[in-house]
């Protein structure tokens, strides 16, 4: 093999790697994205056309008529008791199960990254161990220990079941995280007279925002859109939106305009939390590749 087919060769796939990074793929991206969406701009409109409309035609047929959109639906979403309440007892589970895992999490995850206890790896392993641990199998002897406690069919068993699955990932990625902090820095804070608790709020968390914000976007989505959990632990006044429109779905042809606007809202709010935090959740995910 000659030099001059090796540079030939070369360059063939510098002219490749430059394609592959030019605006041909940018355009693929992009109609991946519009492909992406296509469900949610679906449902969207669906939400905004009369229950007649979407039973003669399907949804795209809008563009043709924009006119004959509507805010029935939503007017009549938001006198559904129901669907309100189970609105509400989404954000009454997802937020405190959101913020105890993090907090929880990222306590632990300190104690596990700089801490010196008996034990603390064997502890570290139990905890990496839970990670394998599907959710399915806890639900038969969880169920009868709430019983027991009278937590079934209440909220607080819901938020304690989804705190329990999430902190064996909320601790080993934050403590993966945390570990990789330049031991100087923390020496040189405990020389100022920092302890643990203020060095944990002044050093360690402000440093560990990236990957805080992810754990928390993750543990919201995944609250939020659980349906299994909620389907087993919660009753008619404790159930959330995922809950109640399974229920609403037995009687499709009754409220076919209650579910459209429901099934969008509850998608809607996670979305908006994820693209509200996406550039930590991006630092978060970057920090841990480079690391």
């Amino acid at each position: 093999m000659t030099s001059q087919s090796v540079q030939g060769k070369a360059s063939l796939g510098a002219r490749l790697a430059a394609g592959v990074s030019g605006g041909l793929v940018r355009v693929f991206l992009i109609v991946v994205g519009l492909f992406w969406l296509v469900p949610t701009i679906g449902l969207l409109l669906s939400s905004l056309r009369t229950p007649a409309d979407m039973n003669e035609s399907g949804w795209w047929t809008v563009f043709t008529e924009p006119a004959r959109l509507t805010l029935d639906s939503y007017d009549k979403l938001l006198s559904n008791g129901d669907i309100t309440d189970s609105l509400v007892n989404t954000v009454l589970i997802t937020v405190p199960a959101t913020v105890l895992v993090v907090v929880i999490g990222s306590l632990a995850g300190y104690a596990f990254a700089w801490m010196e206890f008996p034990g603390r790896d064997w502890w570290f392993l139990g905890v990496v161990g839970l990670l394998v641990v599907p959710v399915q199998v806890a639900l038969i002897p969880i169920a009868e220990l709430f019983g027991t406690l009278g937590l079934f069919g209440s909220m607080l068993g819901v938020i304690l079941f989804h705190v329990g699955f999430g902190l064996p990932f909320a601790v080993f990625l934050l403590r993966n995280f945390f570990a990789e902090i330049p031991r100087e820095l923390l020496e040189a804070a405990r020389l100022d007279g920092a302890g643990e608790l203020r060095l944990f709020a002044r050093v360690v968390m402000p440093l560990g925002g990236p990957a805080i914000a992810s754990l928390g976007i993750f543990q919201f989505l995944w609250v939020w859109n659980d349906m299994l959990v909620a389907l087993v632990f919660t009753d008619s006044g404790s159930q959330p939106v995922t809950v109640a429109l399974q229920t609403q779905v037995r009687q499709f042809g009754n409220n076919i305009d209650v579910l459209a606007p429901g099934a969008f809202i509850s998608m809607v709010i996670p979305l908006a939390v994820f693209f509200a935090f996406q550039r930590q959740f991006v630092s978060g995910v970057m920090a841990g590749a480079v690391k």
